[in-house]
């Protein structure tokens, strides 16, 4: 009911978004159920059958996507102050959020269901008879647990994709710059004060004195410090020594003055929310370029097998598959590099908040930017290898192309709406300071202008190698 409300009272563009997930997910099912149909009809080629559900795999993928980018823009399901106090804390908004995304997702497929049986005939008087008429199974029975399965599996897996990312996660405490780490070798949390090897299980190293209470200020511990970690301290000497637990861990470091700011526990129950910065990870870059490697190599194998015009193999879809999970990884390192070419070489301050602003988005549009970079180089490799008669001779395979390409566009327009509503207060701090709108407007331009630069020419590239085995 909560999520029936929120739904009903939300702004014009969110709802605009919810309705493309479920738009989404009615071309999603109905080419499940074209699947489907296609093997009742069709009992002597299951193998066929098989490699048409498995490409439905794509359409699957990418609408799941677009709800989870959905669902991280949506301003009522988003954690605020004062709303756990009436139970609705970040779990259950996370459960809310979900919801939501299955009830866009069930209506999808129950237009897809109405769709498909109009085609077959059921509600009306005359069936489809056009090229996607064999995929409809007109005049056989449907078996409906087959049915509902299919038609169950996009919002079971949009709402389990959303809720999963969008759970609350305990925050990682930051490790301090002079905290010592007791590793092999030294090789893990070197500090400004490095010891030699062995120190930390030599005897005595961890002795100290017991804080003995002199009327109302207890004594401070005496802790060993880098210098005489060999030696024993006063107290230990004197032959007071501190109890150790009996089920420490072997690599635990020794304890510390409470006074020390570099010992300081982190701060217990803070969690990070979907609109905490992202850590950027542009070490991506590299695995992403051998599995895109990886994935052109394997079309290449599988183009030889296609014949010019007929149903592309499975291992095309699977080196499309590389291929996008490449270009998925290396989007956020390749848009962290445009962003520094961008700053480079005596910036001015138009070019430099457009670079900074680049490198802080790069893990959040940068993958939905290399997403759409392979979607456009399979759709250039698909027009290639069909002609121009290929929308008319397959039309099954449009509505799939379509609903892919769609929602990755619309993934990535969300991701920067997403990005746009993180950077609001600096936005509004910016303005406050006396920066014009114009220079903002000029950086936002900039910004799309290295972008298309720096991607375009990726995607032709990909593109022709892509199709390169497919015409030949």
């Amino acid at each position: 009911m909560l999520a029936l409300r929120l739904t009903g009272r939300a702004r014009f563009a969110v709802q605009l978004r919810r309705l493309l997930v479920a738009v989404f997910s009615a071309g999603t099912g109905f080419l499940l159920l074209c699947a489907l149909g296609h093997a009742i009809g069709h009992p002597g080629t299951p193998g066929a059958s098989a490699l048409r559900l498995a490409w439905c795999a794509a359409p699957l993928a990418a609408t799941v996507y677009f709800a989870v980018a959905v669902a991280r823009t949506d301003p009522g399901t988003r954690p605020r102050s004062g709303l756990a106090a009436i139970g609705l804390g970040p779990a259950r908004l996370t459960a809310v959020s979900a919801a939501t995304t299955a009830l866009s997702g069930a209506l999808g497929s129950l237009v897809a269901l109405l769709l498909f049986l109009l085609l077959r005939g059921d509600l009306a008087a005359a069936p489809f008879d056009g090229a996607a008429a064999d995929s409809l199974a007109v005049g056989l029975p449907l078996p409906y647990p087959a049915t509902v399965t299919l038609l169950t599996l996009l919002p079971a897996t949009a709402s389990a994709a959303v809720a999963l990312s969008l759970r609350p996660r305990e925050a990682r405490p930051a490790r301090a710059a002079g905290t010592r780490g007791y590793g092999r070798f030294g090789a893990y949390g070197w500090g400004a004060a490095r010891e030699t090897f062995g120190t930390y299980g030599r005897f005595g190293a961890r002795w100290a004195a017991r804080p003995a209470t002199t009327g109302s200020s207890p004594a401070a511990p005496a802790t060993p410090g880098p210098a005489d970690a060999g030696a024993a301290p006063a107290g230990a000497r004197a032959g007071v020594l501190t109890a150790e637990p009996a089920d420490r861990d072997a690599d635990s470091a020794p304890s510390a003055p409470a006074s020390d700011p570099r010992h300081a526990a982190p701060a217990a129950g803070r969690l990070r929310t979907p609109d905490t910065p992202r850590r950027q990870n542009p070490n991506t870059l590299p695995w992403g370029i051998a599995v895109l490697a990886a994935g052109l190599t394997v079309e290449t194998y599988a183009g030889d097998a296609a014949d010019a015009g007929g149903p592309l193999s499975a291992g095309v879809l699977i080196g499309w598959t590389l291929t996008a999970l490449g270009l998925a990884l290396a989007g956020p390192g390749l848009t962290q590099l445009c962003g520094r070419l961008v700053q480079a070489v005596r910036p001015g301050a138009l070019r430099l908040l457009a670079g900074r602003v680049l490198m802080e988005e790069s893990s959040r549009v940068g993958r939905p930017l290399g997403i759409v970079c392979a979607v456009a180089s399979a759709v250039y490799a698909a027009f290639a290898l069909y002609g121009a008669d290929g929308p008319a001779s397959h039309p099954l395979g449009t509505l799939g192309a379509l609903v892919v390409a769609g929602c990755t566009v619309a993934t990535l327009l969300t991701a920067a709406v997403e990005a746009r509503q993180i950077r609001a207060d600096t936005i509004t701090a910016l303005l406050r300071l006396g920066a014009p709108k114009s220079t903002l407007r000029a950086a936002a331009a900039v910004r799309a202008a290295a972008l298309l630069v720096l991607f375009g020419p990726l995607t032709l590239l990909v593109a022709a190698l892509a199709a390169a085995p497919l015409t030949r």
